[in-house]
């Protein structure tokens, strides 16, 4: 055994004793080399599937390092969103473009078009009112002045989609966060509402609230929200309920006259009609006024319809990065809905259309996907079977940088909970996690890491608990698993 060369000079320096102890380093760690303290949580009752191995420099045999269960069917929460990932960046490109268009099948006569005026959501799970507002002025270059009709917001692709997950299911009529936003194939800023909260000039004097993204008074906004002395501090609670008003956010709380504003965000009850609202208000104030009032439908326009106006969302290499970096739940299932061909695509078809794309791995084994973004238990695979996907796209180099560019660096990951562990495991890996708490516990997570010898591998690992197990915290998962691959790091 000689990994102790590898290692920093400054560890090798001085004499024989700093080499004898390298080498006690290297021959501990190849002892090590396994998961022998992430199995210790087999013991406290929970279900674990985990394999590492490296994908160079040896036979199959030499090159598995440790395994847990490997076949062990579990949830893997929003590791699905690594399968999502790849499954997008094989069918349609890092560079892949979804386009949303304004058209029509009516003429446009001196300004005015002698008709309906429709929006096809082309299933860009990143558009935003920027988006909307260059639609708006390619409108006005096409000549349009006026509509004598109605604007029409189509989501023939998919929309409204059927809620699998009680939080979604609720979401419908009464949500306190942004990531339950419904889905459609015609949504922007990722289904949600935005209301800007800032401090009035006095004291005792309600907050000033208003939408982040219109000027025109597109929802109620019940503001219960008092402005306090400076420096008293600020809280804040938001909640969108939907009525016979329609869409309501109700603040309560306070915020300090010295503080600075607050973006706040909630989920919209129709992430469809919502887009109608925007997009008709931002005609009105560029000048396009519209006849009728708008509507919402789920009819793909005409073959004959006309492209009036028409914007190209980030490549797909973008929209993944901040999908998978942000673990976006809105996203994956937009885009994962993408995978299906058929309209008014649901869910489950989305999670098979993934299935299908991990079925056709060699070796990968049984997995099941409700969705793409792995909010719901329901989705099963295994340690071994993600890694045989790793490794599938670690060996398409057209597609590898994309996808291991929206893993995260512990050491410098958006997500503060990964920044544990020593330096080796903080900048020798890359990873995905997945969390969820209900029905059961799930912590998964997934990536690759780089050896002392600079070797290539993948790991995988699948925690659930059930009814009966305590709540699992990710320093109990993360800790014993960072010294694991800190062994199998240094020991190749």
């Amino acid at each position: 055994m000689t990994c102790f060369f590898n290692l920093p000079a400054r560890w090798l320096r001085g004499s024989v004793v700093a080499g004898i102890a390298s080498a006690a380093l290297c021959a501990s760690t190849s002892l090590w080399a396994d998961f022998t303290r992430l199995s210790q949580l087999e013991a406290k009752g929970f279900s674990v599937s985990a394999e590492a191995r490296l994908l160079e420099g040896g036979s199959p045999g030499d090159l598995l390092l440790g395994s847990l269960n490997p076949e062990r069917q579990l949830s893997p929460a929003s590791v699905t969103k690594a399968y999502m990932a790849a499954a997008l960046l094989s069918r349609f490109g890092p560079q892949h473009r979804f386009t949303s268009q304004l058209v029509s099948t009516a003429p446009v006569e001196n300004g005015v078009l002698r008709g309906d005026l429709v929006f096809e959501g082309g299933g860009d799970p990143g558009l935003t009112s920027e988006d909307l507002w260059r639609l708006v002025q390619r409108l006005q270059l096409a000549g349009v002045e006026h509509v004598d009709g109605a604007l029409v917001v189509s989501q023939w692709r998919f929309g409204p989609v059927e809620c699998i997950t009680t939080d979604r299911c609720n979401a419908r009529t009464r949500v306190a966060n942004a990531y339950s936003a419904p889905l459609t194939s015609a949504g922007v800023n990722f289904g949600t509402w935005c209301v800007n909260v800032a401090p009035a000039t006095t004291a005792g004097q309600p907050a000033r609230t208003g939408l982040c993204d219109s000027t025109a008074p597109l929802i109620v906004i019940d503001n219960q929200v008092v402005t306090r002395p400076a420096n008293s501090g600020t809280e804040i609670s938001a909640e969108r309920i939907t009525d016979e008003r329609g869409d309501v956010m109700r603040l309560t709380g306070q915020i300090s006259t010295n503080a600075a504003a607050r973006d706040v965000y909630r989920g919209a009850g129709d992430a469809a009609e919502q887009t109608a609202q925007l997009l008709l208000a931002m005609l009105n104030q560029a000048g396009v006024t519209v006849r009728d009032p708008w509507r919402v439908g789920s009819t793909r326009p005409p073959s004959e319809a006309r492209r009036l106006a028409a914007v190209d969302g980030q490549p797909l290499q973008e929209l993944l990065l901040r999908t998978m970096n942000y673990s976006n739940n809105y996203m994956a299932d937009v885009l994962a809905l993408n995978l299906v061909e058929t309209p008014q695509a649901q869910l489950r078809q989305a999670g098979q259309a993934i299935e299908a794309y991990a079925q056709g791995l060699s070796g990968h084994g049984p997995i099941t996907l409700s969705s793409g973004s792995g909010l719901t238990t329901d989705n099963r695979t295994s340690a071994h079977g993600t890694n045989v996907m790793l490794e599938d796209m670690y060996r398409q180099s057209a597609l590898f940088p994309s996808f291991v560019a929206s893993f995260q660096s512990p050491a410098n990951g958006v997500m503060r909970f990964i920044r544990r562990g020593s330096p080796t495991f903080q900048n020798n890996v890359m990873l995905k996690t997945g969390t969820l708490n209900q029905p059961f516990a799930v912590r998964a997570v997934a990536g690759y890491f780089r050896t002392a010898q600079g070797r290539w591998g993948v790991f995988s690992v699948l925690v659930n608990g059930s009814g009966s197990t305590p709540y699992l915290s990710w320093p109990e998962v993360l800790d014993p698993l960072s010294l694991d691959l800190d062994a199998m790091i240094l020991a190749h």
